[in-house]
């Protein structure tokens, strides 16, 4: 049942270390069997047992995390949601789960503090103008809000860029989403965690799962550090990781896991109203709520599962930064950290049951996993509650491989995947 708090409650709980609130999601131990497993306590692993919990009807779920929940890629992204790609396939898909981020607060119950401001990619030569006209073509068809902007646009929209002739990477114009934008990490991880654990998921952290079980060539659950737990459905959404848990089950992915790199300057007064790209630079960045500046670039093409930052790649990440923004070279940064993601040959992401039987993947999103977390949680949801695709996650099976109907959005991020 939940409570509901007066003002005045609400004070005397903050005060008193809220000795009487109730607790977001419970933290059961996990039972013999379930119905279904979700390996993975991250977006992905969450929205998957909601919308199983919702759409399908199926309560008797266990996410498993070996971690805390929403520790892995879930909390160490730059939260940029947006639906700008180039094939229909992936157009489809991300616009899906743009729409569902623009209801999720409602939906949820819980303020995910979503903030369309749009997204900005800049272009810097005629030859690139050309491309991006015919990709902004290619998406207003596809149904994405999408626009060709020029340089008095986006003065407009972002006075501090360096838009001047002598820049040295002079800007031409831009590729301009509106309906995009940013949401709060952590907030789309607790999100989905309390809507599962109200519809009865059971989410079961630092439980690490060491192997498969498998009887008649078939997956029928795992081997944790708290013991065995069966069902005859099992979901992996544990992104970068995805080859490792792979390896368990016996089979290889088209994977490779390298470390993507952010950071976070002081908070500053509110000068940037919209996420920037610089394909140029390597450099993307927009400012938070807070009033920091969410700083990122393309991956360190040195395969890794490091959670942490180095100093090039800083350098070259910040180096992009002042050639966009010289204004910002005062600033302090406060803290840099990486992500591990899992990136596939065509740069797009493999939904549908593995090699082994029983096993269904959500894997493969590289840098753009957070923008696709509803979307990935309706599709992998949808394969373990019927064990066929969505519409939405066929083109994205691990069977494209084997015939070369790749999706290839090596460029769909605006900067080196």
């Amino acid at each position: 049942m939940t409570r509901h708090y007066s003002a005045l409650s609400l004070l005397k709980e903050g005060f008193a270390n809220q000795k009487g609130w109730q607790k977001a999601w419970r933290s059961p131990e996990p039972k013999a069997a379930y119905d279904a497993i979700i390996i993975g306590g991250g977006g992905h692993g969450l929205a998957t047992a909601y919308y199983l919990a919702k759409h399908h009807g199926i309560t008797n779920i266990a996410v498993i995390e070996k971690g805390w929940l929403g520790g892995g890629n879930t909390g160490r992204n730059t939260t940029t949601i947006r639906s700008n790609y180039f094939y229909p396939e992936s157009t489809d898909l991300y616009e899906y789960s743009l729409k569902l981020y623009e209801g999720l607060s409602r939906e949820l119950n819980y303020n995910i503090m979503f903030s369309q401001h749009g997204v900005l990619t800049m272009v810097h030569s005629k030859g690139e103008m050309e491309i991006a006209a015919r990709l902004v073509n290619a998406m207003q068809i596809n149904g994405i809000d999408s626009e060709l902007l020029g340089v008095d646009e986006i003065r407009k929209r972002v006075p501090l860029y360096d838009l001047s002739p002598n820049a040295r990477f002079q800007v031409l114009g831009g590729v301009w989403q509106g309906r995009a934008g940013s949401a709060r990490h952590d907030a789309i991880a607790w999100g989905y965690a309390r809507a599962a654990d109200r519809l009865g998921v059971d989410i079961i952290q630092n439980c690490e799962v060491t192997d498969f079980i498998v009887e008649g060539g078939r997956c029928r659950g795992v081997v944790t550090s708290k013991g065995s737990i069966r069902a005859d459905r099992v979901g992996l959404a544990v992104a970068g990781h995805s080859s490792q848990m792979a390896a368990k089950a016996g089979f290889r992915m088209p994977i490779i896991s390298y470390t993507l790199q952010a950071c976070v300057s002081e908070p500053v007064k509110q000068a940037l109203g919209c996420t920037v790209l610089a394909p140029a630079t390597g450099t993307y960045v927009n400012q938070s709520a807070k009033g920091e500046f969410v700083i990122g670039g393309g991956i360190d093409r040195v395969p890794s599962y490091a959670q942490r930052g180095n100093m090039p790649a800083l350098e070259t990440v910040i180096s992009g930064l002042l050639e966009m923004f010289p204004s910002l070279g005062q600033l302090k940064l406060m803290r840099q950290w990486g992500g591990v993601v899992d990136v596939t040959p065509d740069s797009s992401p493999i939904i549908g049951e593995s090699p082994l039987p029983g096993l269904y993947l959500n894997c493969g999103w590289g840098t753009g996993g957070f923008k696709a977390i509803p979307g990935g949680g309706v599709t992998l949801a949808h394969l373990l509650a019927t064990g066929k695709h969505h519409d939405l996650s066929r083109p994205f099976d691990l069977d494209r491989f084997r015939t070369g109907r790749l999706i290839d959005e090596a460029a769909g991020s605006g900067i080196a995947h």
